[in-house]
């Protein structure tokens, strides 16, 4: 998809889910809601994330991840005191400056 497709999916998204939450679907909302951040990713550079580095995730309560390798838009790694190797969209990774890199 080109960059114009992605953000007018997920504009679309953003009205379902709205919508979605209006009528107290939590589940559907839920969907609509890691469907926008997998766009989201699509519209990054996976390029500036790099393994080895620990990042902030997103809506966690200031939880962290340490990239362990990169396969497309989702770095695989670990959360803070986690021993599960696990993969995250790169849209849901910040710096604590609030940068990707």
């Amino acid at each position: 998809m080109s960059r114009e497709e992605l953000e007018a999916e997920i504009k679309e998204l953003r009205v379902a889910a709205q919508k979605a939450e209006a009528k107290g679907m939590i589940n559907e909302y839920a969907v609509h809601e890691r469907k926008i951040l997998m766009a989201e990713a699509y519209m990054l550079d996976p390029s500036v994330f790099r393994s080895g580095e620990t990042y902030s995730i997103a809506n966690s309560g200031g939880e962290s991840f340490k990239i362990n390798y990169m396969n497309g838009v989702f770095a695989w790694g670990w959360r803070d005191g986690s021993s599960s190797l696990e993969a995250v969209p790169i849209s849901v990774l910040t710096k604590e400056d609030g940068g990707y890199n």
